[in-house]
C-alpha cells in the first residue's frame, strides 16, 4: 500500500481539527483576501478606508459560525457585502465571503434557504455590478460563474456526504446482518450437535441399560448369553465414540483406523443415512430382544445429505423412545417412497401414549424428531397407533423437492 501524500494527509486533519478553529482560520484568509486590493489599490481604485475595513470584517467575522447557524451567518455576509459598494468602500473584486456562504448553504442548509440565498446573490451581485462605475461585461460573467461555481460544489459536498452516510449506514446494517446470521448459524449448529449427541448416546445408552439389566440374571444360568450382553454392551460404547468422534470433528485414531474411516480426499466419510437403518434394527433386535422389523415400499428417490441423516436419526430416536419407554414386545419401522416425499413411519405394540413417558409430546426426544422434520421442509407427527401402542410418523422431501420444500 503507497504512503499517503501529504494534500490527503492534510485533508484528514483538517477534518478532525476543530471546527471553531478551521472557521477562525478562514474568516481571518477571507478578510486578509478582501484587504489585498486596499493595501495593493491598481491605479484609480479607491484607497483602504476605516468603512471599507470594517464592512469587510463584516463580511468575514460571521464565518467563524457558519457551520453552527449557516443561514445567520449568510444573512450578515449578504448585508455586509452590497453595503460596500454602496459606500464605495470599496466593493472586492472577488466576493469571498459570498463564495463560502453559498457553498455552505448549498452543503448544509435545507432547500428553500438554500434556493433563496442563491437566487438573492445573483440578483446582488448584478446589482452590484450595474451600481459599479464602468464595469465590462467578463466582470459580470465571472462574478455570476464564480457564484454558480460555488454552489455547484456545495452541491457536490452535499451529496458525497449523503452518499457516504448511505454507504456506511448500509455497510454498519450489513455487518449487523452478518452478525446476526452468524450468531444463527451458530445456534443452529449448536442445536444440530446437540440433537445428534443426544440421540447417539440416548440410544446407546437404552442399548447398555438393556443388556447390563440382563446380564446379571444370567451371568450364573447361562455364561454365553451373559458374556454376550457384555459384547453388546461394549459394542453400544463403541458405536456412540465413533459416531461422536464423526460429528464433532475430531477423529484422531491411528493410521489403520484413518484409513478406514476416511475417504480418498481426506474427509471425514458421511453419517449414516438410509442404507444404514438395516443395520441399526438388526442391532435393537439383537441388542434388546425388541422384535424390530424394516420395510419399504416404492422406489428409492435421492435424498439430500442432511436428509439422510434425519431420516436416520427420526428411526433411531423413535426405537430408542419404544426401548426406553413403551415396554413393547415389537416395532414396525415402514418407508413408503412417494413421488415426491419419502414417508418414514416407526409402530410399536407398547403401553401407548396415555401411560407413556412421551404421551403430550414434551419430551425432548419428540421434539427433536420434530426439529430434523422441519430442518429439512418436511413434517413430523407423533400419537397413539393403530388399536394401541405408539406411532410417529415423518414426512421428508427427496432431493429433487427439498428446496421447494424449504420455501
Amino acid at each position: 500500500m503507497p504512503p499517503p501524500t501529504w494534500p490527503s494527509t492534510a485533508l484528514a486533519r483538517l477534518r478532525t481539527a476543530n471546527p471553531y478553529a478551521v472557521d477562525a482560520a478562514l474568516a481571518a484568509l477571507v478578510l486578509f483576501a478582501a484587504s489585498l486590493q486596499w493595501m495593493f489599490p491598481d491605479e484609480g481604485d479607491d484607497q483602504l478606508t476605516w468603512q471599507g475595513w470594517l464592512l469587510a470584517a463584516a463580511t468575514a467575522l460571521p464565518l467563524v459560525w457558519r457551520r453552527r447557524a449557516p443561514f445567520l451567518c449568510a444573512c450578515a455576509v449578504s448585508v455586509a457585502t452590497p453595503a460596500m459598494a454602496v459606500y464605495h468602500a470599496p466593493p472586492p473584486d472577488v466576493e469571498y465571503a459570498g463564495l463560502v456562504v453559498l457553498f455552505t448553504m448549498a452543503s448544509q442548509a435545507p432547500p428553500w434557504q438554500r434556493r433563496t440565498m442563491l437566487a438573492g446573490w445573483v440578483t446582488g451581485g448584478i446589482l452590484v455590478m450595474q451600481h459599479k462605475e464602468n464595469a465590462l461585461p467578463f466582470e459580470y460573467a465571472f462574478h455570476l460563474t464564480s457564484l454558480g461555481c460555488a454552489y455547484g460544489l456545495g452541491v457536490l459536498t452535499r451529496v458525497q456526504r449523503a452518499y457516504t452516510t448511505a454507504v456506511e449506514d448500509h455497510a454498519r446494517r450489513l455487518e449487523r446482518e452478518r452478525a446476526a446470521d452468524t450468531a444463527r448459524a451458530l445456534a443452529q449448529e449448536r442445536a444440530r450437535i446437540a440433537r445428534d449427541m443426544h440421540d447417539i448416546l440416548a440410544h446407546a445408552v437404552s442399548l447398555m441399560v438393556v443388556q447390563a439389566e440382563a446380564g446379571p440374571v444370567v451371568v450364573r444360568s447361562d455364561p454365553e448369553r451373559a458374556e454376550a450382553a457384555f459384547d453388546a454392551i461394549a459394542g453400544a460404547g463403541r458405536d456412540a465414540m465413533r459416531q461422536l468422534r464423526l460429528i464433532l470433528g475430531v477423529l484422531k485414531e491411528e493410521e489403520d483406523e484413518k484409513k478406514r474411516t476416511r475417504n480418498g480426499n481426506g474427509r471425514h466419510l458421511p453419517q449414516p443415512g438410509i442404507a444404514s437403518l438395516t443395520a441399526l434394527v438388526e442391532q435393537v433386535r439383537d441388542s434388546t430382544g425388541l422384535r424390530a422389523e424394516l420395510h419399504t415400499t416404492g422406489t428409492p428417490r435421492p435424498l439430500h445429505p442432511d436428509t439422510e441423516v434425519a431420516a436416520y436419526r427420526v428411526v433411531q430416536e423413535a426405537l430408542t423412545n419404544t426401548v426406553k419407554h413403551a415396554y413393547a414386545a415389537s416395532a414396525r419401522v415402514e418407508l413408503d417412497w412417494g413421488e415426491d416425499e419419502l414417508k418414514l413411519t416407526v409402530t410399536d405394540d407398547g403401553r401407548g401414549p396415555e401411560q407413556d413417558a412421551r404421551g403430550g409430546g414434551g419430551g425432548h426426544g419428540l421434539i427433536g424428531i420434530r426439529e430434523r422434520a422441519a430442518a429439512c421442509g418436511g413434517s413430523a407427527t407423533a400419537g397413539p397407533g393403530p388399536g394401541s401402542g405408539f406411532r410417529v410418523v415423518v414426512h421428508l422431501p427427496t432431493a429433487a423437492d427439498r428446496q421447494t420444500a424449504l420455501g
